[in-house]
């Protein structure tokens, strides 16, 4: 195990009817102006976004919103926020949604406080200092960015996606009302919940060693996924099932579970050009680069890959620990096709056309390597890509 700091500042509103207390929750963590940022009318006609309004003026708090984020969030509502939340003297952000609404209230909130185009900030050209605090109340449990410490953001005119993150972006608070998911179409629960589980893989594979505790907590998040997303997908309104989905959203991608050990994020960069070049939702990236990615992989740790077969898929034990490693990512790839996500490119009506492209994106043009375990380099993209058609 590795040295490592950890610190979570977010505090967590989590049960039935925690949405209603959004207005004296903004107020104790003192909100005197708020800018609402949200993705449309859905929040409106679930009577969602009326109650937190109200809530809020109640709480004697004034308020602006912006509407209007779509999957991906783009940099140009970024900028619109950033200039309408200057001029409205706004003092805190509260974003009502999932990832994409979070990411974008919290560039926002690092755009406010740095002198230059808030998208130096995500091409590694810039620094911000602090962020305008952040609060959030979550809809659609997935990226985990109610706890983590940074965003993603795209740029549709260079086809980028970048992420940027400092330990100051976690946001203040999280209201986590599982009863607010029911409503979440079956896809967006599945391609969501695969979301999670990359979270806790991207820190699970690794090569550093003894790291028990880790380990357990990883392989626990994903066997309580593996058990708890079919049974929303047949009972949509199973307050328990959404809940422990919810939570394992929030530590997925806390920080937690790669304290002490090396982490990858490769699979990562790979999805993330496979959005910003044909605009697919997040997790379907990932459930389509995973299989390939651990095919590609898995020889450089068998024992590993064994592992995950054995604890998380229940494989059977075997001196083999390739065959359990082929078999674990086998019955993983079989999960989500049973969910309906993708698995391969032409699931998703992905052409095949622009890898080389893509490849480059993830590398920038090979001079930076992505990944842990093994340094992806333009080539081992193409590769991966390849493995996924």
């Amino acid at each position: 195990m590795d040295n490592f700091e950890f610190i979570l500042p977010t505090k967590f509103y989590f049960g039935k009817d925690e949405d209603k207390r959004v207005g004296e929750i903004c107020k104790s963590h003192g909100a005197t102006k708020i800018m609402i940022i949200h993705y449309g009318d859905f929040v409106k006609e679930t009577g969602l976004f009326g109650r937190i309004a109200d809530s809020i003026t109640n709480a004697g708090i004034s308020w602006v919103e912006i509407d209007g984020v779509r999957p991906n969030p783009r940099v140009d509502l970024v900028r619109k926020c950033i200039t309408q939340a200057r001029d409205e003297g706004v003092d805190f952000l509260l974003a009502i949604g999932g990832g994409s609404v979070i990411d974008t209230a919290k560039a926002t909130g690092v755009g406010m406080n740095y002198d230059g185009d808030v998208w130096d900030l995500y091409e590694g050209t810039g620094d911000a200092s602090k962020m305008t605090p952040v609060g959030v109340v979550l809809t659609i449990p997935a990226s985990g960015s109610e706890s983590s410490d940074g965003s993603v953001i795209m740029n549709q005119e260079t086809h980028s996606k970048r992420g940027y993150g400092r330990e100051f972006m976690r946001p203040a608070f999280a209201v986590m009302n599982p009863e607010l998911t029911y409503t979440l179409p079956p896809f967006q629960t599945a391609a969501g919940g695969f979301d999670i589980m990359a979270h806790v893989m991207e820190r699970y594979f690794t090569k550093t060693k003894h790291c028990d505790v880790t380990d357990e907590l990883c392989e626990g998040v994903l066997r309580a996924m593996v058990k708890n997303i079919p049974v929303v997908m047949k009972e949509p309104q199973n307050y328990e099932a959404r809940a422990e989905i919810m939570w394992a959203g929030s530590m997925a991608h806390s920080g937690l579970l790669g304290v002490g050990r090396k982490e990858d994020w490769g699979s990562h960069e790979l999805g993330h050009a496979l959005s910003a070049f044909y605009d697919i939702n997040h997790g379907a990236t990932l459930s389509i680069i995973f299989p390939a990615w651990m095919h590609y992989v898995y020889k450089l740790c068998p024992q590993k890959f064994a592992q995950f077969a054995e604890r998380v898929w229940n494989v059977e034990k075997s001196e083999d620990n390739e065959w359990m490693a082929l078999e674990g990512i086998k019955r993983m790839k079989e999960f989500c096709r049973g969910l309906g996500l993708p698995v391969r490119f032409e699931d998703a009506g992905i052409p095949p056309d622009k890898i080389e492209e893509m490849a480059g994106h993830c590398t920038l043009n090979d001079t930076v390597a992505a990944g842990g375990i093994k340094k992806l380099y333009k080539q081992d993209c193409i590769n991966i890509y390849r493995g996924a058609l």
